[in-house]
């Protein structure tokens, strides 16, 4: 079995701890290969890029052309249902980008106490993690992040085995992160940066990155002494790893695949 892979160690903590690495289940990396699939096949607008509806049908028919940029999303949605692949789609559905007036996200940074993350019924949280979380993402990895750790993270590079990139790139607008736990909005990205940027710092670091002006402060906090990012429930989510730039904060998709309360 495996452990769990550290963050960027903080500022004022140089030493480097030795770890294991949690690998997503081969079946789990099936279902998010599948799902960007259809993320980019029935929800990406048709311009700019070729998508991968289209790689996928020069591999099946040598017949495709380049008409599929202009093929209407019920076209390509009855095409994908015909591969038996729709049944996968409405994860992609589900995370449908809130607009801005439903939460208010930016401002200054809020620290909190550490009786925050005091032990509560489910380790540091309430309830466990909810049971459909988004991105295809490991549940039992998610609960052991989010609730009964505090300095551990997912693997480096998570993230990319799974269809975030597909969706945020799909959204038409900001996607917005949802406590495992909870169901509380924690973040919305990107803001006041490209869509690119956001996925390229998010890769250069390992984990989906955020800045201040993408964090819901409402129902986030960074502990004082650690730089640890929570919930204000008890959920683990990542820590503040500061840049040139300013904050930074170093997030666990598995921490932030929930659904909306």
């Amino acid at each position: 079995h495996c452990m769990l892979s550290p963050h960027h160690s903080f500022p004022s903590n140089r030493t480097r701890h030795r770890v294991q690495s949690i690998t997503m289940p081969a079946m789990l990396r099936s279902i998010a290969f599948l799902s960007a699939i259809v993320a980019a096949a029935a929800f990406s607008p048709p311009v700019g890029r070729k998508s991968t509806a289209t790689a996928l049908a020069m591999t099946s028919s040598s017949s495709s052309s380049s008409s599929e940029n202009e093929t209407s999303l019920q076209s390509r949605r009855s095409a994908l249902q015909s591969l038996g692949l729709l049944g996968i789609a409405p994860l992609l559905a589900s995370v449908a980008p809130a607009s801005a007036e439903d939460v208010k996200v930016g401002g200054k940074i809020r620290l909190g106490d550490e009786s925050i993350m005091d032990q509560k019924d489910h380790g540091t949280s309430a309830v466990p993690v909810q049971e459909n979380l988004r991105y295809g993402v490991s549940r039992k990895l998610a609960d052991k992040i989010s609730n009964y750790n505090r300095r551990f993270a997912e693997l480096g590079g998570y993230f990319q085995e799974t269809p975030l990139e597909e969706v945020v790139r799909a959204a038409n607008g900001p996607v917005t992160f949802y406590d495992s736990n909870s169901g509380k909005p924690l973040f919305q990205a990107p803001i006041n940066r490209s869509v690119d940027e956001f996925i390229e710092e998010s890769k250069v670091h390992g984990w989906p990155s955020f800045r201040d002006d993408e964090v819901v402060w409402d129902n986030v906090r960074v502990l004082k002494n650690s730089g640890e990012t929570v919930s204000v429930d008890g959920t683990h989510l990542g820590h503040n790893l500061p840049d040139k730039r300013g904050n930074r904060y170093c997030i666990n998709l598995v921490s932030v695949a929930g659904s909306p309360a």
